[in-house]
C-alpha cells in the first residue's frame, strides 16, 4: 500500500488526527487565525511537556477538537539551531508512529513556519513520515494489536506550497530507501544471486540505468577467484552486477564515482559455520549492495547530473562438499594471492575482487564500498554509528559531513601500515584475516581491502549493526546509507573528489570465532 500524501495551505482536512508543531514557547505560526480556541489549547498544552522531553515527543489528544472534529496532538519541535542531523525526518517518523499506534489511519501534520525554509522543513518531515509508514512483510492476515496502517497523510501550514515543490527530490529518496529496505527484508529463498540480479534489471533498466549481469563463466574468464570461491558451496551460483547511471547531461568522458556493495544474500559462515542463534538475520548480509541499489535509483529518479556506477558482487556463502576451506589460497582478480583463514570472513574476499574490478574498469574519481562486514565494529560503535575507513582525508570528511546532514552517522576509524604486519602470510601475498590473538577485526578488514584499490581515493563503510531498524515499533531493514550517499552525491559537495593521488590517512576482527559465538549478529 502506497501512502497518499497531500499538501494543504490551511488546516488539514479529511483526517482523523493532527499533530501540531509547537516549541516550548508555544505554537509556531498564527493558529488562532484558523480557530481561536485552538490557540488557547496550544498555549495550555505546551506546559504539558516534561522538562526532559526531546523533540518529537507528543502530547494529546487534547480535550479540544479541531474544526472538523479531529483529535489534536502537540508535537514538540526543536528550538533555535536544533534542526540538525536529520531532526526533521525523525520528527515525521515519530509523529506518524505515535498516531498510528493510537489507531489513526488518516493523519495530518501542521507546521506554522513559513517561507522556503519552512517548506524544506515540512518536506523533510514528510520523508520521515513516509518511511515510518512503509511496511514490507509477507503475512497474509493482520494480527490483533497491530498498529494502524496509515493510508493518508496531509501536510499543512503556510509553507505547504513550497513544501510541495521541495518534496519532489525527497520522494525519490523515499523510493530508494524503501527499495533498499525491501531487498534487505527478503528471505534467502526469495532473494539469491540470480533473482537479485533479475529484480534489479526489471526495476532499474526502465529508469535509464544500464544493468550488466556477469555470470560464472564470465567471472572465471575475468579471473575473479575470490568471488567464485565464496560462492562455490552454493547451488545458487554467484553473479556480479554492474549498474551505470550516465549522469544527466554528462559527456561520455565524464568520470564517475564508483559505489561497491557487499551482496551476500545469505551467510551461513561456510565451513567456519555460524551458531544457529540469529542466523536468520543473515538474509540482511547484502545490505551494502541494497544501499548502492537504492542510491542509484534515487540518482535516476532525480535525473542527477553526477555519473555513478555500482558494482555488486552477489553470492551465497553455504556449506557443502564444494565449499571453499580455511587454508585455501585464492588468486584474486588483481592477481594477488590470498590465504583463507576463516570462511565466515567472506565479505572482504568478494569486495577485494569487486573493488579491483571497479578501479581498473572505470578509473573512478572516488570509490566507496559498503558492507555489513564485522562484528567488531558493533562492539566499538553499537547500533548508532557506522564505521568509516578511508585513505583520503577529503573524501572521509565529505562522507562524514553528508552523514551528519542526512542523520546517518559515521565514525572515523584508523588505517595504518603497521596493521599489515598481522596480514602477512607465509604461503600467499596476503592473509585474509589477522591471527586469532589479534583483535581489531574491523580495522584489519579495511586494511586488507586497501590492498585492492591502488591509489584511488577510497572509503569503506562498515555498516554492520545499522542495517536493521531497532527500537519500539521498528523492525526490518533500515536502508542505511541511501540518504547519506545521496546527500554526498547531489548536495553542495556533489562528490567532487578528484582522481589525484590521495592524501594517505595517518593513524597512529576478522569475525573472531570467540566473538562470533558470544555475539552473533
Amino acid at each position: 500500500m502506497v501512502l497518499s500524501i497531500d499538501f494543504q495551505a490551511g488546516w488539514p482536512r479529511g483526517v482523523a488526527a493532527v499533530a501540531v508543531g509547537v516549541t516550548r514557547a508555544g505554537a509556531l505560526g498564527r493558529i488562532g487565525t484558523i480557530r481561536p480556541s485552538l490557540q488557547t489549547a496550544m498555549q495550555r498544552g505546551r506546559h504539558l511537556f516534561p522538562r526532559d522531553a526531546r523533540p518529537g515527543a507528543l502530547v494529546g489528544p487534547l480535550a479540544v477538537l479541531g474544526p472538523t472534529g479531529e483529535a489534536i496532538y502537540l508535537l514538540l519541535l526543536p528550538g533555535g539551531s536544533g534542526w540538525s542531523e536529520g531532526a526533521a525526518q525523525r520528527l515525521g517518523d515519530g509523529a506518524l508512529r505515535h498516531l498510528a499506534a493510537a489507531g489513526h489511519e488518516t493523519q495530518g501534520i501542521w507546521l506554522g513556519e513559513g517561507g522556503s525554509a519552512g517548506g524544506a522543513r515540512l518536506a523533510e518531515i514528510t520523508l520521515g513520515a513516509r518511511l515510518a509508514a512503509h511496511r514490507h512483510d509477507l503475512r497474509t492476515r493482520a494480527r490483533p494489536g497491530d498498529p494502524a496502517r496509515v493510508r493518508r497523510l496531509v501536510l499543512a501550514g503556510p509553507a505547504s506550497a513550497s513544501a510541495r515543490t521541495a518534496w519532489q527530490p525527497f520522494a525519490a529518496i523515499a523510493e530508494g530507501v524503501e527499495f533498499a529496505r525491501e531487498l534487505v527484508n527478503e528471505p534467502g529463498n526469495r532473494l539469491y544471486p540470480a533473482s537479485f540480479a533479475a529484480r534489479l534489471k526489471r526495476r532499474l533498466a526502465p529508469l535509464g540505468i544500464a544493468v550488466e549481469i556477469l555470470s560464472p563463466p564470465a567471472l572465471r574468464q575475468l579471473g575473479m577467484g575470490a568471488l567464485l570461491a565464496v560462492g562455490s558451496g552454493s547451488a545458487n551460483q554467484p553473479r556480479l552486477v554492474v549498474l551505470r547511471w550516465p549522469g544527466r547531461g554528462a559527456g561520455r568522458k565524464a568520470v564517475p564515482v564508483a559505489l561497491v556493495g557487499k551482496g551476500v544474500t545469505f551467510d551461513t559462515g561456510g565451513i567456519s559455520i555460524k551458531p544457529a542463534s540469529k542466523m536468520e538475520e543473515m538474509k540482511g548480509d547484502m545490505a551494502g549492495a541494497a544501499a548502492v541499489v537504492g542510491t542509484l535509483l534515487v540518482l535516476a529518479r532525480q535525473r542527477a547530473a553526477n555519473p555513478a556506477v555500482g558494482v555488486l558482487p552477489l553470492v551465497e556463502n553455504m556449506v557443502s562438499g564444494t565449499a571453499y576451506r580455511p587454508g585455501d589460497v585464492l588468486t584474486s582478480f588483481s592477481g594477488q594471492t590470498i590465504e583463507v583463514v576463516d570462511t565466515d570472513a567472506e565479505g572482504r574476499l568478494i569486495l577485494a575482487d569487486a573493488l579491483a574490478y571497479a578501479v581498473r574498469r572505470f578509473k573512478p574519481r572516488a570509490v566507496v564500498d559498503l558492507a555489513t562486514l564485522t562484528y567488531s565494529v558493533i562492539a566499538a560503535l553499537g547500533h548508532l554509528y557506522a564505521g568509516i575507513f578511508s585513505n583520503n582525508e577529503t573524501l572521509a570528511a565529505q562522507l562524514i559531513g553528508a552523514g551528519r546532514e542526512a542523520g546517518e552517522r559515521l565514525w572515523r576509524l584508523p588505517l595504518h601500515p603497521d596493521y599489515d604486519e598481522h596480514l602477512k602470510s607465509e604461503i600467499a601475498d596476503i592473509r585474509q584475516c589477522a591471527p586469532n590473538d589479534e583483535s581489531a577485526d574491523a580495522v584489519h578488514a579495511a586494511q586488507f581491502m586497501q590492498h585492492f584499490v591502488g591509489d584511488a581515493p577510497w572509503a569503506h563503510l562498515d555498516i554492520a549493526g545499522v542495517e536493521f531498524m531497532r527500537g519500539a515499533g521498528r523492525s526490518g531493514g533500515s536502508g542505511f546509507a541511501v540518504r547519506l550517499l545521496t546527500q554526498w552525491l547531489t548536495g553542495a559537495q556533489a562528490g567532487r573528489g578528484s582522481r589525484r593521488q590521495p592524501r594517505r590517512a595517518n593513524g597512529s576482527q576478522r569475525k573472531s570465532a570467540q566473538g562470533r559465538r558470544r555475539n552473533p549478529r
